[in-house]
């Protein structure tokens, strides 16, 4: 498996089709996806050159970065591609001196709690959903 955060490596309609597909994706359009995509630091992961997984970060890239649209094709889940995504992002050297990373999910605790996510329970951090 090959890690790159090459654009012209991104399967596009691929990937912003299983997004709108999600729980967290579905009222999304391409256009959307293209603008999120293009202000984030992306990783695609390719077997044999084929496009099996997308992840990608934003943020100010200094302090904060927030971890988004981390999929894997339904047929290469379960053999360490979003790992292997997450690591990317988190080494990534535009985010080498980030101090504070996020993320939303609600079915995948027990993957991001490996790279050393918790639950926020101390009370201070607020959210506004438009």
């Amino acid at each position: 498996m090959e890690i790159t955060h090459d654009p012209a490596q991104l399967d596009f309609a691929a990937t912003s089709a299983l997004l709108k597909a999600t729980y967290w994706g579905g009222e999304r359009t391409d256009e959307v996806n293209r603008r999120a995509f293009a202000n984030s630091v992306c990783a695609v992961a390719l077997i044999d050159g084929q496009q099996v997984g997308f992840a990608r970060a934003s943020g100010d890239r200094a302090v904060f970065a927030r971890i988004s649209d981390v999929i894997v094709w339904p047929e290469h889940r379960g053999k360490g591609v979003g790992k292997a995504l997450l690591r990317a992002l988190l080494d990534h050297p535009e985010f080498s001196s980030v101090s504070t990373w996020m993320l939303n999910t609600s079915d995948a605790h027990k993957l991001y709690a490996q790279f050393g996510f918790r639950p926020i329970t101390d009370g201070n951090e607020m959210r506004l959903d438009r």
